[in-house]
Parts: structure tokens; sequence; C-alpha cells
């Protein structure tokens, strides 16, 4: 359980920082500074699709639907953006 909690760690983290690139790249679109903000609303806002309160399930959602989201929107990234964040990502 501890290798896929790592391994999942490690591709969030490149995700983030692949996102975070992109984010910063001249020609970003604005859809993604807003998907990138509604990502963060999400993780710091108290309304959750599963309550946190709920022992480990309330959890497991934020752990699951942020990944997906920012895969989501690394995927829909235009071909020059996303092959200069990914460079700037594996430097």
């Amino acid at each position: 359980m501890w290798k896929r909690i790592a391994l999942l760690w490690t591709l969030v983290r490149g995700d983030a920082r692949q996102l975070w690139f992109a984010l910063r790249h001249p020609a970003a679109p604005g859809w993604l500074k807003l998907g990138t903000a509604m990502i963060a609303l999400y993780l710091i806002s108290p309304i959750d699709l599963i309550p946190d309160a709920l022992p480990l399930i309330g959890v497991v959602d934020d752990l699951v639907l942020v990944p997906m989201a920012i895969r989501w929107l690394l995927k829909r990234l235009p071909a020059d953006i996303a092959r200069a964040a990914a460079e700037r990502r594996t430097r």
C-alpha cells in the first residue's frame, strides 16, 4: 500500500510541476488558469463531495479527484505549451 501511495505522490508531484510551468508560460490560455484556480479552491474549500469527517473515505476523494483534474487539464494543453512545460519539468 505504501508503495502505491509513494508512486501516486511522485506522479502528482510531477503533474503539479508541469501544470505550474504551463501556467507560467506566456501563451497559457485563460481556461488553464481558471481550471487551476478551481482545483485550488476545491482543495481549500470546506465543501467536499464526500465530507472529510468520514474517516479515510473523506480524504480519499481529495486524493483521487485532484490528481484526475490536474491530469485532465494537462491533456488539454496546446502542444507547444505541453512540450515546453514537460521540458522544464525534467530539468
